[in-house]
């Protein structure tokens, strides 16, 4: 076999991959103090490509999502809110009469340009979805999504609206069955409430749970009801998880999962705050921990969406999702981080892994032993998933045409940001060090 036969084999094996981003998104302000902040996803970008790994992926800017693509999932009342809703308007007594029913408070503020940053979010993820639904891509990945705690009409845990609750419903148009995996360290209530009485989805979460952790949800006895009775899998944990104790527990439910389930496609939500460190978690995983996770789900070959979520430590959130990028397009990157227009977060060490802290693990391994095994048998009892399915026969060409591919001419431009707010994010990373 020639050389060159060789080099098309190697390329046909690699996994095509799609990539979601909007420059614009990192300018997004919740708020002075709030903890999420979506200029992450400017940080995240440019480390992706300092390391060079677009040039092992198609780049996609998303087309907004429309007010019909939200109202699939969401109330039509909620969504009128969210879009006529500003910082100026939203003290009127009309805004303030629904700020209690749609879950506006502090935590889930009213910020300028918020609609267009729902509409962004969920277009990528409604985008990806329909490009693995029609077989362009194998994996897709979204990490301006994952807000899972947004309810049909109620923000929650600085989520609005449920981007992978859209990707789920445009994936089963051409999909018996889809697998949703969370390794957030919240449980994932919004995914798990919107699918709770089907069997064509199954919700698997993996997080803290006790203590009267947000959202206080995810408990073992919660299985689903009615169809979905057994298809909502919740895998809690206490404080200070390892790598070793989580991987130990992940895998073989994963195991059983598609011995049990079958799933045809899955979608992954990809939380960094399940890693040490991070400012509103109190787990102890590594990115080696985290990204074998992702590097697992990979290897099942099935049609796969990787979502973000939480994560509120910047500098580790960007180091965790580029890392898991390398993972997906299976491409070694080094642990010096390239130097970048970001390179002072990464200091004083500038390496790409994160290191577990000397916090006490409070999972044994004989809880964790046996809630592995709670689950298998829960698993063994679901029955034949997906009974009565019917393809919905949706024009998925038409949505996937209005994504554009972003030309290679464009992968090695830089996005000029404003200098002002680059500083403001900086200076509040350094007040809360």
């Amino acid at each position: 076999m020639s050389a060159d036969t060789n080099r098309e084999v190697f390329f046909e094996l690699m996994p095509k991959v799609n990539y979601f981003y909007s420059p614009d998104f990192g300018g997004y302000y919740y708020g002075a103090g709030h903890p999420m902040r979506p200029f992450r996803m400017s940080l995240v970008h440019e480390l992706v490509v300092s390391y060079g790994l677009h040039r092992h992926l198609n780049i996609y800017e998303p087309r907004p999502a429309s007010v019909r693509d939200m109202t699939a999932f969401h109330a039509d009342e909620y969504i009128k809110f969210i879009r006529e809703a500003t910082p100026e308007t939203y003290q009127s007594p009309t805004c303030k009469d629904h700020l209690r029913r749609f879950g506006i408070n502090d935590e889930c503020p009213i910020f300028s340009g918020l609609y267009d940053f729902c509409a962004t979010a969920c277009g990528a993820s409604i985008g990806a979805a329909a490009q693995l639904a029609s077989k362009d891509a194998e994996i897709c990945i979204n990490f301006m999504g994952g807000y899972h705690h947004a309810k049909i009409s109620e923000a929650s845990g600085f989520c609005y609206c449920n981007d992978i609750v859209l990707a789920i419903l445009e994936l089963l148009k051409a999909y018996e069955r889809v697998l949703y995996i969370d390794i957030d360290i919240h449980h994932g209530d919004g995914v798990e409430e919107a699918f709770y009485t089907s069997d064509r989805v199954m919700t698997l979460s993996f997080h803290k749970y006790g203590d009267q952790f947000f959202p206080g949800t995810g408990a073992r006895d919660d299985i689903g009801r009615g169809d979905g009775r057994g298809f909502a899998v919740n895998f809690p944990f206490t404080d200070g998880v390892r790598d070793d104790m989580y991987l130990g527990c992940f895998k073989p439910v994963i195991d059983n999962v598609l011995k049990y389930f079958k799933p045809s496609a899955i979608v992954m939500q990809c939380g960094a705050d399940s890693l040490a460190n991070d400012r509103l978690g109190s787990f102890n995983l590594t990115l080696n921990g985290h990204g074998e996770c992702v590097r697992y789900i990979r290897d099942t070959g099935l049609p796969l969406l990787v979502l973000g979520g939480g994560g509120y430590t910047l500098r580790n959130v960007a180091r965790c999702w580029t890392y898991e990028t390398a993972v997906l397009c299976r491409h070694a990157v080094s642990e010096e981080i390239p130097f970048n227009r970001h390179y002072e977060y990464y200091s004083p060490h500038y390496l790409l892994n994160i290191l577990p802290t000397n916090m006490l693990d409070r999972n044994t391994a004989v809880e964790l032993t046996k809630e592995t095994q709670r689950i298998v048998d829960q698993l063994k009892r679901i029955g034949c998933p997906g009974a009565g399915y019917e393809s919905i026969g949706a024009d998925i060409s038409k949505t996937v045409s209005l994504w554009r591919l972003k030309g290679e001419e464009e992968e090695d431009e830089k996005v000029d940001e404003d200098q002002e707010t680059r500083k403001l994010h900086r200076k509040e990373e350094e007040e809360e060090e």
